[in-house]
């Protein structure tokens, strides 16, 4: 059933242009990025590393939250628009498919993301004269990235379904994003699902920073389970509301 929900959210979304703003959203952290380092090499030595410091300061600070943000926002629009709750909710589906469904897209989401953002930022290292690839490490940042947005995820899902404005879940997307930053540089990333994004991308660093993959991991999961259970049970509730 959780499959067939997951088909549905698919075709709803066949004819939209998300992907465009996937493809080119991400471009300006990566030509930020490398303007960056191109205007400061003569103290950033670490080649690959330190041009990951650079485009990953910008793209994990203001837009890759909201570009999740974003897909979730659009996924609960046409429930929102159409005015679409009591059909949604009269499906002979279970509850629990039907936010699922919408998480495991978002979820795939944020890794086309991340696997996009290398594409890019290998382009960029070989435009601003950096040889070979980029350290596998950096993709393992990345992907480790997917990881902690998976609490992020979670939260803008719930955080769309609840609030009918496109626009407000987005915004709060960057607000949380920047404040994680901040939390992680002062050592309370684990406290706050946008830091887990941040620290797990290694975001602005160019030394791993996630010393503690057990605690990380128990911090994700938590904000994961928390915020889907929520979002499920809020679901339920207004089921019987309508």
């Amino acid at each position: 059933m959780l499959w067939k929900c997951i088909r549905m959210e698919q075709e709803k979304l066949r004819h939209s242009h998300l992907w465009l703003a996937f493809l080119v959203i991400p471009v300006i952290p990566a030509f930020m990025g490398g303007g960056n380092y191109l205007q400061n090499q003569g103290v950033l030595k670490a080649e690959w590393y330190s041009l990951w410091t650079q485009c990953s300061l910008f793209y994990s600070s203001f837009f890759y939250g909201p570009l999740i943000a974003l897909y979730c926002a659009y996924i609960w629009r046409v429930e929102h628009l159409e005015h679409n709750w009591n059909r949604l909710m009269t499906m002979p589906v279970p509850v629990e498919d039907v936010f699922l469904s919408k998480l495991c897209l978002a979820l795939g989401c944020t890794v086309f993301l991340q696997l996009w953002m290398w594409v890019l930022f290998t382009i960029t290292g070989r435009v601003v004269g950096l040889d070979g690839i980029p350290p596998l490490e950096i993709l393992l940042w990345l992907l480790r990235g997917s990881v902690g947005g998976m609490g992020i995820v979670a939260l803008q899902l719930v955080l769309s379904m609840m609030i009918r404005s496109f626009a407000v879940p987005i915004a709060l997307a960057l607000l949380g994003s920047v404040l994680g930053l901040m939390l992680s540089n002062g050592g309370m990333g684990l406290f706050w699902p946008y830091s887990l994004m941040t620290m797990g991308m290694n975001a602005s660093r160019s030394e791993n920073v996630v010393k503690n993959m057990a605690g990380f991991g128990i911090s994700v999961s938590l904000f994961f389970l928390l915020f889907t259970a929520a979002g499920i049970r809020y679901l339920k509730k207004k089921d019987i509301a309508s």
